[in-house]
């Protein structure tokens, strides 16, 4: 692939976008909201999971973290009351970590912050058509990367 080639342009913008977006909302998570992204992260996924809750593979697989982080993030979400870890009586080995009524009501007292926040810093710098084109277009990428992972999601 050419280094000039418009592939490569895009992957670049990709990651500096991100990279700037991430770092302006982590602060205004933290400011506003007295929680970290990643906490809001796994309270989103959890919240909406069926029943609030998610095997700790599954929220693993779907927390835009690390698979490492997302334990270590659980265990700061059960200190603070959020979310409760259940063991799973099928598995053993495996367990659930379960949204807890108060992780509820901080999730969702913190998604005006963070829905404004997406606003701010990255949709509202774009037009309709192209927050429609940058949807489809990783969508697309998205969906090439699940059809060649083995096993279920």
């Amino acid at each position: 692939m050419d280094p000039d080639d418009a592939g490569v342009a895009a992957w670049a913008a990709l990651l500096r976008t991100h990279a700037a977006v991430l770092r302006e909302l982590e602060r205004d998570m933290e400011r506003s909201q007295g929680m970290p992204l990643t906490w809001y992260d796994v309270l989103l996924e959890l919240g909406s999971a069926p029943d609030r809750r998610l095997r700790m593979q599954e929220l693993g697989e779907r927390a835009v973290v690390s698979r490492s982080r997302v334990s270590r993030i659980v265990d700061e979400l059960v200190r603070a009351g959020l979310v409760v870890r259940e063991q799973d009586p099928a598995d053993r080995r495996g367990s659930w970590a379960v949204l807890t009524p108060a992780g509820r009501e901080r999730l969702r007292a913190a998604a005006p912050g963070y829905l404004d926040g997406i606003g701010r810093h990255f949709a509202d710098h774009l037009t309709p058509e192209e927050r429609d084109a940058i949807t489809a277009g990783l969508q697309r990428v998205l969906a090439a990367h699940a059809a060649e992972r083995p096993g279920p999601r």
